[in-house]
C-alpha cells in the first residue's frame, strides 16, 4: 500500500511539473507562432514586388525575416502621411469616387472603412467597457462589451418608444471574434469594472481565467438615461 502511494505521490508531481512548464511554455509558443505567422504572411504578400536590387536577401547568403512587414508599415505610414495633406486628400476623393461607381466594390468598402474608423478611432468609445445583462433568460447572466448609444434611425424609432437604448456586442466562448449586437435597455446593463482585455480572457478561458479584485464591491449599474461617453 505505501509503495503504491509513492508511485502516486511521484507521478502526480511529475504530472504537477509536467502541467506547470506547459503553463508557461504553451503562451510563449503560441506567442512566437502567431508573431511568426504574420511575418511570413506579410513577406509572401510584399516581397514579391520588392525589386531584387532593393531586397536583402540578394546581397545576402540567408532569409531575412520581416523585410516584408517593414515595407508595408513604412508604406502604410507614408499613405497615412499623405492623406492628411490637400493633395492626398483629393487623390483619396477620386480614389473614393472611383469605388463608390462600382455596387458591391462599394458596399464592401464602405463597410470595411467604418468599422476601421471606428476602432482606431483614437477617441472612440468603442469596447471600452465591459458589463452583464440577463440573457438568455431571467436569472442567467451574459457578459457583454459595451458598444456606444443606439445612433440613427435605431436611434430614432426607440425615442418614439420612449426607450433609451445601448449598443452591446454578445460574444460566445471561446472564440469572441464573431457574435450578436443586442439592444439593451440602459437600465438593464450592469457595468462592471473589470478592462475589455480581461473581459476577453475571461470568455476565451471559459470563466477559468478570472480578473484580480480585491474588494467584493457593489458592481456599478446603469440606473439613469446619461450618455454613453460618461462610462469612458
Amino acid at each position: 500500500m505505501t509503495e503504491k502511494l509513492i508511485k502516486m505521490s511521484v507521478t502526480t508531481r511529475i504530472r504537477n511539473n509536467f502541467l506547470a512548464g506547459l503553463i508557461i511554455c504553451a503562451p510563449i509558443a503560441i506567442t512566437l507562432w502567431l508573431t511568426w505567422s504574420v511575418v511570413h504572411w506579410a513577406d509572401s504578400w510584399v516581397r514579391p514586388y520588392i525589386p531584387a536590387r532593393y531586397d536583402p536577401e540578394s546581397y545576402l547568403n540567408f532569409a531575412v525575416p520581416g523585410t516584408g512587414l517593414l515595407i508595408a508599415m513604412i508604406f502604410i505610414t507614408l499613405v497615412g502621411f499623405l492623406a492628411k495633406n490637400l493633395i492626398g486628400q483629393s487623390i483619396v476623393r477620386v480614389g473614393e469616387s472611383i469605388v463608390n461607381r462600382v455596387p458591391l466594390v462599394r458596399t464592401i468598402y464602405k463597410s470595411v472603412k467604418q468599422i476601421f474608423e471606428t476602432v482606431l478611432k483614437e477617441q472612440g468609445t468603442s469596447f471600452k467597457k465591459v458589463g452583464l445583462i440577463e440573457y438568455p433568460s431571467p436569472g442567467l447572466w451574459s457578459m457583454v462589451f459595451i458598444s456606444t448609444d443606439a445612433k440613427g434611425e435605431i436611434a430614432s424609432k426607440f425615442n418614439a418608444m420612449g426607450q433609451d437604448m445601448v449598443a452591446v456586442f454578445l460574444p460566445p466562448t471561446p472564440v469572441p471574434t464573431a457574435g450578436f449586437l443586442v439592444f439593451v435597455p440602459r437600465e438593464k446593463i450592469t457595468v462592471l469594472d473589470m478592462s475589455p482585455e480581461d473581459g476577453a480572457k475571461l470568455l476565451i478561458s471559459g470563466g477559468l481565467v478570472a480578473p484580480d479584485y480585491k474588494e467584493l464591491l457593489p458592481a456599478k449599474e446603469l440606473r439613469q438615461p446619461v450618455p454613453l461617453k460618461s462610462l469612458t
